[in-house]
């Protein structure tokens, strides 16, 4: 992807796009920068596309966290409908898959470069099977329909849900090319945490000591 202008980035990262966003207000507050002066045309500009892109993308989903039922349309998606799309398997009733949930849907609206996609491993015996999906949580990121980056449980993340943060899987998913930028702040991890707790990450809240083999 072309690079972006750490000012324009800035505007995009600090006031997402969404469906009430308003074009003019983003380029005003650019317009109030003061080291604007230098490529002011130039980064207005690229503002102007980079919001239209933004558009363009959440009216294909992007921005959101989806659940898709059906292995077949999962698999359109990932090869021919998203650059860049994260697929997280779960099992709605494994403890761990809540906690990857909650992390995962909060990096969603962030990064909505990114197709953020989930399916329960019980509606994808194919994938499973193809894609050797043997431990839960898994998430696969793919680029251009290629899988690029593997996530089995909280590797290479932290070993409970203490340490494990939205940060750190976003660092993680920034190494393999998954995301575009970092994005994630203190304020966006709080959100993730309130949704999180007061049920609404959407993925099944099993006791602890659930075992997250499954084969």
């Amino acid at each position: 992807m072309a690079s972006i202008d750490p000012a324009v980035a800035s505007v995009l990262d600090t006031h997402p796009p969404n469906d009430h966003s308003d074009e003019d207000e983003l380029l005003d507050i650019l317009d109030d920068d003061p080291a604007l002066d230098t490529f002011r045309e130039q980064r207005l500009q690229q503002l102007h596309e980079e919001f239209n892109k933004a558009k363009h993308l959440r009216n294909q989903e992007h921005g959101s966290y989806t659940e898709i039922n059906d292995e077949k349309t999962l698999m359109d998606i990932v090869s021919t409908g998203a650059e860049l799309c994260l697929v997280h398997f779960f099992k709605s009733d494994f403890h761990r898959c809540g906690i990857m949930n909650q992390h995962v849907e909060a990096l969603a609206p962030l990064h909505f470069e990114t197709r953020f996609l989930r399916i329960n491993v019980e509606n994808a015996p194919f994938l499973v099977t193809k894609l050797k999906v043997q431990v839960l949580p898994c998430v696969i990121a793919f680029k251009k329909g290629v899988s690029v980056d593997r996530i089995i449980g909280f590797e290479g993340l932290g070993y409970t849900e203490d340490t494990f943060s939205t940060h750190d899987l976003e660092r993680r998913l920034l190494q393999s090319g998954s995301l575009v930028r970092p994005k994630v702040n203190g304020s966006s991890e709080a959100a993730s945490l309130q949704r999180y707790h007061t049920g609404s990450a959407g993925c099944g809240q099993a006791t602890k000591d659930d075992d997250d083999d499954w084969d």
